[in-house]
């Protein structure tokens, strides 16, 4: 056989091994992927979930930035719920996660119910996607399907967190390049960002905007002045007081709405990385946009969250399935 004809031959041998990998990529990850294994999984998450809500509707949030937390860090391998060690210092005790990060108890209570149901089945990585989902929905938000099939990761760094977390100093073009790091999109940045509709923030993370902006003023000039007041009252400057907290969209802070880009246009966004949104033509325009369709981007933020949700996930025999979140087997 000539090279010609060897070469023709090898091309649909090719295509038929790219188009598998391709396939073998998608269905690494699958909506309903416990319906054999542990039929409930879904249900019970989703029960534990609803349970901490009406004790605490601020847990949704928690949740929220926790699945977050730990998609942009290692990937979506619940690496956030374990535990310090005296000899590492793990992803929830950087700076970026204590003591913000909550809803720890309830995951652990899900696992705890899932581990007597199908032991050894489900995943910490995949309750903490599921659990997010549920809090979307239960804050009025668009329910989604979470493809599932994620394993555990067996190494939290705190370290990685600073590293790998945008911070709430971040302008525009920062974030747009975090995100993009993480194969995510300008306008999936700004529709994530509207999970600041709902959760509250220390006043650590803004005081700078209020007391010490920069050498020239002391104060954002880009902050609406009498919310600026009114967080000085709620923050008072040089208080080190670490439970000193405040309501991210105070008009509705337990609701999954557009209320946090209208208050972006109002120059009342809490962080920078809020604000910034508006100092770029093609952010304003999407701010605005979801502004003025609460439909739009309620569609555009579920889809986002299960985008996210794929970041760098273990799958196959890749990782494990922990037996107790905070602790690798």
């Amino acid at each position: 056989m000539g090279s010609n004809e060897r070469n023709i031959t090898l091309i649909p041998l090719l295509v038929h091994v790219l188009l598998s990998f391709s396939l073998q990529l998608e269905a690494q990850l699958q909506v309903g992927f416990y319906g054999n294994s542990c039929r409930l999984a879904e249900f019970i998450v989703k029960d534990e979930v609803r349970k901490g809500f009406f004790r605490d509707k601020g847990v949704a949030a928690g949740l929220v930035r926790m699945h977050f937390h730990d998609c942009f860090v290692r990937g979506c391998d619940g690496s956030v719920l374990i535990d310090s060690t005296p000899s590492n210092t793990a992803e929830k005790d950087s700076p970026a996660n204590n003591p913000s990060l909550r809803g720890f108890e309830i995951i652990d209570s899900a696992k705890g119910r899932l581990e007597a149901t199908c032991k050894g089945v489900v995943s910490c990585a995949d309750i903490l996607a599921f659990a997010a989902r549920d809090s979307v929905e239960l804050s009025g938000g668009s329910g989604y399907d979470v493809p599932a099939g994620r394993r555990d990761g067996r190494v939290s760094l705190a370290s990685e967190s600073l590293k790998n977390l945008p911070p709430p100093t971040f302008n525009v073009n920062q974030l747009t390049q975090s995100f993009a790091t993480k194969g995510l999109t300008q306008q999936e940045m700004v529709t994530l960002s509207g999970a600041h509709t709902i959760g509250r923030s220390h006043c650590t993370s803004f005081s700078n905007r209020l007391y010490n902006f920069n050498t020239t003023t002391s104060q954002d000039p880009s902050l609406d002045p009498a919310y600026a007041s009114q967080l000085k009252k709620q923050c008072p400057q040089g208080s080190n007081d670490p439970n000193l907290v405040v309501l991210m969209d105070p008009s509705t802070p337990t609701v999954a709405d557009v209320s946090y880009y209208n208050n972006v246009l109002a120059n009342r966004g809490l962080f920078t990385s809020d604000q910034t949104l508006l100092t770029n033509p093609t952010t304003t325009n999407q701010v605005n946009q979801n502004a003025g369709n609460p439909f739009l981007w309620k569609s555009r933020f579920a889809a986002a969250m299960v985008k996210m949700g794929q970041i760098g996930v273990l799958t196959g025999n890749v990782g494990e399935i922990r037996a107790n979140c905070r602790v690798i087997n």
